[in-house]
């Protein structure tokens, strides 16, 4: 007769399976020896803006600006809103908005300065090389050339007061 075995020795045979399971599975887990440690991800900076200072007024830097972005090869002049400080132009194919704005003075006896930047056009910072390949030549030559478009500030003379004639009594 084969012996056809009963619950309680079928459920030791799966018990021990399932113990040989485990087992083997330690046993792998430490063959792979110790884990090396990844490295932390690189931090990358945030892109910087283009961007400069000028110890200079913004009126004469916005004019000089202004100048040299139209006598640069590769540089379409589009528009250009005084009372902003800005000019709107197209550099290697990219939209630039480039903005001449005055530096609050911190306090007496500051020189005046004005930041120049770029924007996108819709007004974010520009930190893209075509910006900052622009404002580097601007950098450059806007110190040099300031004095040629300076507008001379004229004040009026004071007019002098005219001697006021006495009135005549009203005849009766």
């Amino acid at each position: 007769m084969t012996h056809v075995p009963g619950k309680r020795e079928a459920r030791a045979t799966r018990g021990g399976a399932w113990s040989a399971a485990i087992a083997a599975a330690f046993l792998l887990a430490a063959c792979n020896g110790p884990r090396k440690e990844t490295p932390p991800p690189a931090v990358v900076p945030p892109p910087v803006p283009a961007e400069f200072v000028v110890a200079d007024n913004a009126n004469d830097t916005w004019n000089t600006v202004g100048q040299i972005l139209v006598r640069t090869p590769g540089v379409e002049y589009e528009s250009r809103a005084q009372m902003m400080g800005l000019y709107t132009v197209r550099y290697r194919g990219q939209a630039l908005l480039i903005r001449a704005q005055p530096v609050v003075l911190e306090k007496p006896g500051d020189v005046v300065r004005t930041r120049v930047f770029a924007l996108l056009p819709d007004g974010k910072p520009d930190t893209g090389a075509p910006a900052h390949e622009l404002l580097a030549m601007l950098e450059q030559r806007v110190p040099l050339e300031i004095e040629k478009y300076r507008v001379p500030v004229k004040l009026k003379p004071e007019k002098k007061a005219k001697p006021k004639a006495k009135k005549k009594p009203k005849k009766r």
